[in-house]
């Protein structure tokens, strides 16, 4: 489970939010631009610091203010999929995928290489380079990185932003198979009805830096 109770000032916006995820599925962060949905996402990543608060993963906590603990990014175990892909130009889609794996033992990984790429639909693309590869393609290698690195939560800033409406709808059946394979809990950012209704268990909606609804899978908004 992902337990999240932060308050951070940035500049006018005043951010207060708490939320659970259950340990598999998928939470929505839902509202409008600059409601501080990337916020939250950055301080439970570890790239955001809170001003105060608390985070949470499996009751391993990475950040708490009353403390003095905060584990620095590479030690939090949050897989981050950003909105354009960030993958390295020079390695191919193996390479890249590879990158992001530790030295955990087998038995002790999320998913190992065959299941992800078999996952995310990359095996026809395992020697190319991201420069060969559509918008969609290096979407669903930066997904495939992400958990590959062995995630204890795995985290989605609005993924499909940057796609044509073909190819968010190809990678969003993608994401949407994740639950049913892995045991991640997935923390989404988005402003689509569409994503929240295919793919969240339950939805925050956010608007001004505050949590203005909550809403269970099925619910409308």
């Amino acid at each position: 489970m992902l337990s999240v109770s932060v308050a951070k000032r940035l500049g006018a916006l005043s951010l207060d939010v708490a939320l659970e995820a259950k340990a598999v599925g998928v939470a929505a962060l839902f509202g409008p631009s600059g409601a501080g949905k990337t916020s939250v996402v950055n301080m439970v990543a570890g790239l955001l610091r809170p001003d105060s608060g608390r985070i949470a993963v499996n009751g391993r906590v990475l950040f708490d203010s009353a403390s003095g603990r905060d584990l620095p990014p590479e030690r939090r175990r949050a897989g981050y999929v950003f909105q354009d892909g960030r993958l390295f130009p020079h390695l191919s889609v193996r390479g890249n995928l590879a990158y992001g794996m530790g030295r955990e033992p087998a038995g002790k990984r999320l998913a190992d290489f065959p299941r992800v790429v078999e996952l995310l639909g990359l095996g026809h693309l395992l020697s190319r380079r991201p420069g060969s590869l559509s918008g969609g393609e290096k979407q669903r290698v930066a997904i495939g990185r992400a958990l590959l690195s062995n995630p204890a939560v795995l985290l989605m800033d609005e993924p499909l932003a940057s796609l044509d409406e073909a190819r968010k709808t190809e990678v969003l059946e993608f994401i949407a198979r994740i639950p049913g394979e892995l045991s991640v809990p997935i923390l989404y950012v988005t402003h689509s009805v569409r994503e929240v209704e295919r793919l969240a268990d339950s939805v925050v909606v956010m608007r001004g830096g505050r949590v203005a609804g909550r809403s269970a899978a099925g619910v409308a908004l």
